[in-house]
């Protein structure tokens, strides 16, 4: 059997099918990926940044044939895909630079005695990343994974598995394996997976984390987010940063886990908020198919996707006002044309679920006590963002938010950094991606420890002795 994936764009196209791996073939490959965990963990962290860092050499050189084939199968513009490509590359490099710095022993030899802490990895990993930024959400998992010493057990989802497979092959120790959920819950059930990493929906979440729980299994989570975008009395906004906000919440037709998903502006700037906002959404938001150059904003992934979206804004527009941002095709492709919708109670399902699509509500409010609570009132913590002309008014605010990580002055991917640790809080998830802790999250530490009175020579201690 073979999945075959369409375009979202041209749903009639085929764009290429990978292989079913079936349930029962999970334990040939866990036992596989055990036996050259062996050997990979035992070579030196030099070599193996160094055959990362010619995996992400071989990346680069195939940048524009990856970002063809991403864009047909995913939707997204060709102009994303090539920065989204871009981006894995830059992040493996930077990581091949950071790693031996993080994953270093700590050694201690003194008066205490002596105490060596390690790092050691935990085996095989089982990475189960999303179709909506296949190549990134990828690599930072199998990056630090195989920096390690891990070696990897791949799960792209069956709505982008192309451009990602073919990016994990030129890592090395890394299999690829394709299905549904009856192969990941073989996969998490296995006893030689060290370790578990997801990025996916909080429903896919639950039962991941329940599966790991009952079989002992860590596991990193980074899960959706009703991310706010909060802005204090005092922003000042360029036209160019207008074009960003947009994009903020509409790149990838809105699916991204932490795209600006409610918008709070002060009552007594609304009016000036919403007419800028809107020019620049014309100026800035082109849809149509993902492969054409100039094309900001393309399908979404599937006619379920695009059903459900559209339901969600009729609904919107039944207790608010619903403004179009842009057209797009009519009639073939999955397109849903982007609107900003006024009005809404807080309680509607726009403003307190996660849309993951282009609609998004403009809120208003009048005291910053008031709009914080309405940010924080989500059971969702991914990110949020603070806009204010004044750093330490936006830094003051953002303390006091529920969110993993907090943007200033911006949002969404413009606001990432390589060395900033990105993960959510409450239902969006746990642990990190990014930064020294998303290497750390793929490493045991070990200890070492010979207290200073059992050194030849020393005094002892009593054996019904605590440490001093």
């Amino acid at each position: 059997m073979r999945i075959e994936r369409e375009n979202p764009a041209h749903p009639a196209e085929i764009v290429g099918s990978v292989p079913v791996t079936e349930p029962k073939q999970v334990d040939a490959f866990v036992r596989q990926a055990k036996r050259r965990f062996r050997d990979w963990s035992r070579r030196s962290l030099n070599e193996r940044l160094d055959r990362l860092r010619t995996a992400a050499d071989d990346v680069a050189a195939n940048r524009e044939a990856l970002a063809l084939l991403l864009a047909r199968e995913s939707g997204k513009p060709i102009a994303d895909c090539r920065g989204e490509i871009g981006f894995a590359v830059t992040y493996l490099r930077w990581l091949c630079d950071r790693a031996p710095t993080v994953l270093a022993d700590t050694e201690i030899d003194d008066a205490q005695g002596r105490l060596r802490i390690a790092s050691r990895p935990f085996g095989v990993i089982a990475a189960i990343t999303p179709w909506n930024a296949p190549i990134i959400l990828a690599v930072v998992k199998l990056g630090p994974a195989l920096a390690a010493g891990n070696t990897v057990l791949l799960k792209p989802s069956p709505l982008a598995p192309l451009a990602v497979s073919a990016v994990a092959g030129a890592l090395p120790e890394t299999t690829v394996v394709h299905g549904g959920p009856e192969l990941v819950r073989e996969l998490i059930a296995h006893p030689a997976v060290g370790k578990v990493a997801f990025t996916g929906g909080e429903s896919a979440g639950r039962s991941i984390a329940a599966a790991a729980g009952q079989a002992l299994t860590p596991v990193v989570l980074e899960l959706g987010g009703n991310d706010p975008a909060v802005f204090l009395d005092d922003f000042a906004l360029s036209p160019d940063d207008y074009e960003r906000l947009v994009l903020a919440s509409f790149a990838t037709s809105g699916q991204v886990c932490m795209a600006a998903k409610r918008l709070y502006v002060p009552e007594q700037r609304a009016v000036e908020f919403l007419e800028a906002y809107t020019a620049a959404a014309q100026r800035i938001l082109r849809v149509g198919d993902p492969v054409d150059e100039g094309i900001t904003m393309g399908p979404v992934v599937t006619r379920a996707a695009a059903e459900r979206l559209r339901a969600l804004i009729v609904e919107a527009g039944s207790r608010g006002r619903v403004i179009p941002l842009a057209t797009g095709p009519v009639g073939e492709g999955y397109f849903v044309d982007p609107v900003i919708v006024l009005d809404l109670p807080d309680d509607a399902p726009l403003v307190c679920t996660e849309q993951f699509g282009p609609a998004v509500p403009l809120l208003t409010y009048r005291t910053q006590d008031e709009v914080r609570a309405r940010a924080n009132d989500s059971a969702l913590g991914l990110a949020a963002s603070v806009w204010s002309a004044d750093e330490e008014r936006a830094f003051d605010f953002a303390a006091r938010l529920e969110a993993g990580f907090t943007f200033v002055n911006t949002h969404n991917r413009t606001g990432m950094a390589l060395r900033a640790p990105f993960g959510g809080t409450k239902r969006s998830g746990y642990g990190r991606e990014y930064g020294d802790e998303g290497l750390r999250e793929y490493v045991q530490t070990t200890v070492t420890h010979l207290p200073a009175a059992f050194r030849a020579g020393g005094a002892g201690l009593s054996a019904r002795a605590y440490p001093h």
